[in-house]
């Protein structure tokens, strides 16, 4: 299904300034309020105003990272904290039997995600949903989700998927059905939110556990057969 709200134009590998393309709208929005109100006089309301301004540029940030040279390495789609790493019989996104690892984002983690392992986007996959809290694990059937399914070069499939959460309520993604993808590229974010899940192949070598802190592009979740 398509979905309505996502935004797919092309993402640059980054602007000029270290700010997240889907981030500009806000920074823009919050720098006018910001100045209207010092012109008016409102220098209280100015200052918190300019408070909010300094906290979305923050949000929105989007810092350069050094991928890992090694072929077999998959790497962490997202910053964040693993929460779940277990086998699943039956996977939504994969014809076979799985590995499933979560990442969950906090307000205070970089946003911006990350292409796991090179290869071809066989689906793109969108599920409208609720907005509940992304760290329960029901989350991850129950809330609008945005699903890439991709075929490496040695055919082995993956996918990974955007889950939004409470405070979340846009997914952005910047890829398409056919497009080949290169591991650490940037594809999307979720604006104020919230949750990445890997479905892996049941012979992918995992090398995170719970509790473990993650950096999209940097972070390598393990290695593929």
């Amino acid at each position: 299904m398509e979905s309505k709200i996502m935004d797919n134009s092309k993402w640059p590998a980054r602007a000029v300034l270290p700010i997240a393309q889907p981030g500009l709208i806000f920074v823009f929005i919050t720098i006018l309020i910001t100045g209207m109100l010092f012109y008016f006089g409102w220098v209280l309301f100015a200052w918190v105003s300019l408070a909010v301004t300094l906290f979305v540029c923050w949000f929105f940030r989007d810092p350069d990272r050094d991928i890992p040279a090694d072929e077999k390495s998959l790497i962490s789609p997202a910053d964040g904290k693993v929460i779940i790493v277990e086998k699943q019989e039956k996977c939504d996104y994969l014809s076979d039997p799985c590995i499933k690892v979560s990442i969950f984002m906090n307000v205070f983690n970089v946003h911006v995600n990350r292409i796991p392992y090179d290869g071809v986007v066989q689906k793109v996959q969108y599920h409208p949903g609720k907005f509940m809290n992304a760290s329960f694990d029901k989350a991850s059937t129950h809330n609008e989700r945005n699903a890439l399914i991709i075929k490496t070069a040695n055919d082995a499939d993956y996918a990974v998927v955007q889950i939004a959460g409470l405070i979340a309520r846009r997914i952005v993604n910047c890829v398409k059905k056919d497009e080949k993808i290169k591991k650490g590229d940037r594809y999307g974010m979720i604006r104020f939110g919230s949750r990445l899940d890997l479905y892996l192949p049941c012979d992918f070598d995992v090398a995170v556990s719970v509790g473990d802190k993650t950096k999209a592009g940097a972070t390598i979740i393990g290695y593929m057969k």
